[in-house]
């Protein structure tokens, strides 16, 4: 494995069986799996989990997006917090387990939240991206800003293949999160195996 970090998102297109059993293939090789289902209930969230655990993957790995109330309950490993969601201060005192990301779009963000005790934070959209149409996409060099605010583990999101990972891990990003990169690959297990060579090569292969 990469000392850099690969996480796998969940798109909210396939269903939550369909994203368990890829999920079941590829997590050998990603450092962490969210469940990010902005539309579904917090059962639902809970029954996508439990889903992961029956297919084998530890619950180490697994991070619920915005449901603390689900992440606790089902003793995963942590939460991805978004705008609307409580503030990562308040959410470490009550659950001091869980590891707990934040997603940010400006090195202020940033910034503030890192005060607020988030372990990690998610930047983008770093490319042009499919999940956000319309959307101007913020670069590398704006990552390169966030990653220079902040002390901890910034991970890049937002069009990422495994040719962008090089220019990507030049910022001093602590690694990538991948969408449809990964879920809608013909063969997932090969793409996946793509991006952690790629995340192996680090900045050097760019060079």
């Amino acid at each position: 494995m990469s000392s850099y970090e690969l996480h796998l998102i969940s798109d909210g297109k396939k269903s939550l069986v369909e994203f368990a059993e890829i999920a079941s293939h590829v997590h050998p090789f990603v450092t962490f799996l969210h469940i990010r289902e902005k539309d579904k209930t917090v059962k639902e969230v809970w029954e996508g989990t439990q889903l992961l655990l029956e297919r084998g993957i530890p619950k180490e790995k697994i991070i619920i997006n915005d449901r603390v109330d689900a992440a606790a309950a089902a003793g995963v490993k942590g939460v991805q917090l978004a705008y609307h969601s409580l503030e990562p201060k308040w959410v470490k005192a009550s659950f001091p387990h869980l590891r707990v990301g934040r997603s940010v779009h400006s090195a202020e963000e940033a910034k503030e939240m890192e005060q607020q005790q988030a372990d990690f934070l998610i930047y983008g959209h770093i490319y042009s991206s499919g999940s956000k149409p319309g959307l101007e996409a913020r670069g590398t060099y704006a990552l390169s800003q966030v990653v220079q605010t902040v002390r901890i583990p910034v991970i890049a999101i937002g069009g990422i293949n495994p040719e962008r990972v090089p220019s990507v891990l030049q910022t001093g990003a602590a690694g990538i999160a991948v969408m449809s990169g990964i879920l809608n690959a013909a063969d997932p297990v090969a793409e996946v195996k793509r991006y952690v060579e790629a995340l192996r090569g680090g900045v050097l292969k760019s060079e």
